[in-house]
């Protein structure tokens, strides 16, 4: 089992939510033995906080596996956030629009750290898709709408969250290191779109565009995904314009739904 300790949280909270990050990111279903050793709580404690989040429905106990779960209020609470999402509503007309004009996978998505969250997906007709899914995540810096949104951070803040990255190659394509990605974010700003060549997935090529707030805000962004084996000539090039133009109307809509907010 490949897993990483978490820095110890401080508080009855931050101690409950380490456990539940611990509990929904690990690739395999945990123990108590392996939650103790993974949390660095001590073992009373880490017997409380878990009688706690099975008492309020968080998670739950596979009596089989000895395992701990996700509960089923989460998943409650996650639909109520995706359905009440306002950047969500805004965006859903024009991602359904862009879709028919590309026949390919959409995906809207916010940035959490060093992450980009799939807030919605509009999925292709074709045989051949994308294996992605709504409230999933992946790395910031080799996908297409990762790097679109990093290009509305401030300078400052663009290289302090670089610092963070830990750059795994997925592919030989793949950007390197922060300096590489700096570079690339610069490029980004100028031409107002980003692209994903090949970076997390070989094969899989990506066009995307941030949102943005009337005030210059990050709210997100957009992407049009296919794999490369149904590209036409030009079509990248179209989809450029498409994917700015989408994301540009996205951000109108926001700020006219928002007003001063936005």
């Amino acid at each position: 089992m490949v897993v990483h300790k978490k820095q110890i949280q401080t508080g009855t909270l931050g101690k409950a939510l380490a456990l539940l990050d611990l509990i929904a990111t690990s690739r395999e279903p945990l123990r108590f033995i392996d939650l103790l050793h993974l949390s660095g709580q001590p073992r009373g404690t880490l017997h409380r906080q878990l009688s706690h989040l099975l008492e309020e429905g968080l998670i739950c106990l596979n009596d089989e596996t000895g395992t701990y779960e996700l509960g089923i209020r989460l998943l409650n609470w996650a639909a109520l956030t995706w359905s009440r999402s306002s950047l969500r509503q805004v965006a859903e007309p024009f991602l359904k629009s862009i879709h028919d004009r590309t026949n390919e996978t959409v995906h809207l998505a916010v940035l959490r750290g060093e992450r980009v969250v799939y807030l919605d997906k509009v999925e292709s007709r074709q045989a051949v898709r994308m294996h992605s899914q709504i409230g999933n995540t992946s790395p910031v810096y080799c996908t297409g709408v990762g790097k679109a949104m990093l290009s509305v951070l401030e300078d400052k803040t663009l290289e302090e969250l670089a610092k963070r990255i830990e750059f795994k190659r997925y592919t030989e394509h793949t950007l390197a290191n922060a300096s590489a990605l700096l570079l690339e974010v610069n490029d980004i700003r100028v031409q107002g779109y980003a692209e994903d060549r090949e970076e997390h997935e070989v094969g899989i090529r990506c066009v995307a565009a941030p949102i943005i707030s009337a005030k210059g805000q990050l709210q997100g962004g957009i992407s049009v995904t296919a794999p490369v084996f149904r590209l036409q000539v030009g079509q990248l090039e179209q989809w450029q314009l498409w994917v700015k133009e989408t994301a540009q109307a996205i951000s109108a809509q926001l700020a006219t739904r928002m007003g001063p907010y936005a």
